[in-house]
């Protein structure tokens, strides 16, 4: 991996990362006029869509042969697309506007979740300034989201289920994140269009069924009512966001780039304060941890470039950057 990589590859987490900043407050504001369920569903079959037609027209019809990984595409797009999407929307409508701050927290949790994915079921050791990085990027986000009121925290044993909706919906992000390494030989556009489409599909199922229980189907002045919502979510949160989340991961490695999404509660942070918001200093002293801890572990990954690709040498132990 060259080094240059190293700063194209955080461009895009960041870009990706960015747009789910504003991703929950989005949300929260449409959850109001459509079920979750029908929410995430109709979001990305929209991005499929467009994922496909932009598939067709750069790599044609041969691009959507599955070459014998359909299992494997169909699971870890039904981790991201169906499992993430249902649970953490869902598990932020049941708890109402705390939703989005639970939700932002726990997407905080990721860099951990991935740290011990890795290390139980990889054997893939992380390097210390790599633990480091992402419990110190983890106290600045909380800091953030909670203003220093860390009492917030305990509050949330009341809530018990939609906590575990959200965790549940983060892990299968993580899971999708790394799953991509096992198409190192696919481009990350034929990547994100076949788990996307996949993924959606299983959504489409569950959908239908959860239909004909009963829920209830929005109609045309609820879609209208969330128009400009589900334009930015389809848009920004959706194409651009996924497109630029895989490659940049492919860039980093999953374990490196994943630090990149404690930029979430960041981004909310900021937009509160565009729109007229004062910051206070918990909240500054958890953006400038943030920082600093992605900049510490940028630096640290590039001065121990070449020992990571020897380390990464399947003939020996792995160690994970």
């Amino acid at each position: 991996m060259k080094k240059n990589h190293f700063l194209i590859g955080a461009l895009l987490c960041l870009t990706a990362s960015v747009s789910w900043g504003a991703m929950f407050p989005v949300a929260e504001r449409a959850l109001r006029y459509i079920d979750p369920i029908y929410f995430s569903f109709l979001r990305y079959l929209a991005v499929s869509i467009i994922l496909g037609i932009l598939l067709l027209i750069k790599e044609g019809k041969k691009s959507f042969c599955l070459e014998g990984k359909g299992k494997n595409l169909l699971f870890f797009g039904t981790m991201a697309f169906t499992v993430y999407n249902f649970l953490i929307f869902s598990g932020q409508d049941l708890l109402g506007h705390n939703g989005v701050i639970v939700a932002s927290i726990m997407e905080s949790l990721m860099p951990m979740i991935s740290i011990m994915i890795m290390w139980v079921f990889k054997n893939a050791r992380p390097m210390k300034y790599t633990i480091a990085s992402m419990l110190l990027a983890l106290i600045g986000a909380i800091l953030v989201i909670t203003n220093g009121n860390l009492s917030f925290l305990f509050l949330l044993k009341d809530s018990i289920i939609p906590i575990l909706f959200i965790l549940i919906g983060v892990i299968g992000w993580v899971i999708y994140t790394m799953g991509g390494n096992q198409f190192s030989g696919w481009s990350t556009l034929r990547y994100s269009t076949l788990t996307c489409i996949l993924g959606t599909s299983v959504s489409g199922i569950i959908t239908f069924f959860a239909t004909v229980l009963g829920l209830s189907v929005p109609t045309a002045e609820v879609i209208q009512s969330i128009y400009g919502e589900m334009i930015f979510m389809i848009i920004f949160p959706g194409a651009i966001a996924l497109l630029s989340w895989n490659l940049g991961i492919k860039l980093l490695t999953p374990i490196n780039g994943i630090l990149f999404i404690n930029v979430v509660p960041i981004t909310t942070l900021v937009i509160v304060f565009i729109q007229g918001g004062s910051l206070s200093s918990f909240e500054l002293l958890g953006t400038f941890l943030v920082i600093y801890a992605l900049i510490q572990n940028n630096y640290y990954q590039r001065k121990n470039l070449p020992s990571q690709v020897e380390e990464l040498n399947p003939r020996k132990v792995k160690r994970i950057a």
